[in-house]
């Protein structure tokens, strides 16, 4: 019995041992919030609720708002989220001046100490009420459709690239291994880095980037793919002088297939036999990143 007893002992002081021996791998703290959030776009009530759906009379107004909400890590600047309405025909309605609209104001990124972000409500019926022109017979179902797109930024930092010009040595940091990544909350992310090899002194990073949002992305300044088969984002690493990036052929932009893409950046210059240092790498993807957003009024034929 007391043979028992000690067996039991040892096997506990051994577990105890090892979980404060823990792994030897270094956590590494992210200065980003992160997430996969950009702006999201929500309408107001355009009146009250009739079994889950806004509801009118054909002989009331009502008014159009939009907030804007920045869930991300990079501050909408003025002028940079555009807002579409689309849906039923213009000609339908009275007192929408334009159903084109933009931020008029910087909107604030989530921070730390902002965890709620920025926001900004836009108007498409500034000084009145919206009117449906058209009889109703009964009841008209209409939907809105607002298209909204923002530029965006995804911010990167690579932590403890192993920079070795002898990769047999086995000091200080690994050349072949995957790679701690900081990444700042966007609808473009990143989903991992590995560092390797690409000969003699010179190493190389493969960063996995996809589309963790519900909409599309495309280069600032251009249309979007209309037939929806890709994505595109334009990219760019601190020290381009020192780095070749390309993806899939294309130098600092790349093209999302089924929402995935890969970016590999390559030392230009061979590191000397004798370097051994580590240090971070940044890397920032750019676009204009495209949602939709619906919105249904149910318009009733008001008495007579």
């Amino acid at each position: 019995m007391k043979r028992n007893h000690i067996l039991i002992f040892l096997v506990c002081v051994s577990l105890l041992l090892v979980s404060c021996g823990g792994s030897s791998k270094k956590v590494v703290e992210s200065p980003f919030v992160g997430g996969t959030n950009g702006a999201v776009a929500v309408f107001e009530p355009l009146s009250i609720q009739e079994n889950g759906v806004d509801t009118i009379f054909d002989s009331d107004d009502f008014i159009i708002e939009v907030v804007i909400k920045n869930k991300g890590e990079e501050v909408i600047p003025k002028g940079k989220a555009n807002l579409r309405l689309l849906g039923p025909p213009q000609s339908a309605f009275k007192n929408i001046p334009s159903w084109t609209l933009k931020n008029v104001e910087d909107i604030d990124k989530v921070t730390e100490f902002n965890l709620d972000g920025g926001e900004e409500v836009i108007t498409f019926t500034p000084t009145q009420a919206a009117i449906y022109s058209p009889s109703v017979t009964g009841f008209q179902d209409i939907t809105f459709n607002l298209e909204y797109t923002y530029d965006y930024k995804t911010h990167v930092i690579i932590s403890d690239v192993c920079f070795k010009g002898d990769i047999t040595d086995p000091k200080v940091c690994e050349v072949k291994e995957n790679k701690n990544a900081a990444v700042s909350s966007a609808p473009i992310t990143v989903t991992s880095v590995a560092q390797d090899t690409g000969g003699k002194g010179v190493i190389l990073l493969k960063v996995d980037i996809s589309n963790a949002g519900q909409g599309e992305s495309t280069l600032v300044g251009e249309d979007f793919d209309k037939t929806g088969r890709f994505d595109q984002i334009s990219y760019k690493i601190d020290e381009p002088e020192k780095w070749k990036c390309s993806s899939g052929g294309r130098e600092n932009e790349a093209r999302l297939i089924d929402g995935k893409a890969q970016i590999i950046c390559k030392l230009k210059k061979s590191l000397n036999e004798d370097e051994l240092y580590t240090k971070p790498v940044r890397l920032t993807l750019d676009y204009t990143y495209k949602e939709l957003l619906l919105k249904q009024l149910r318009i009733k034929e008001s008495a007579k």
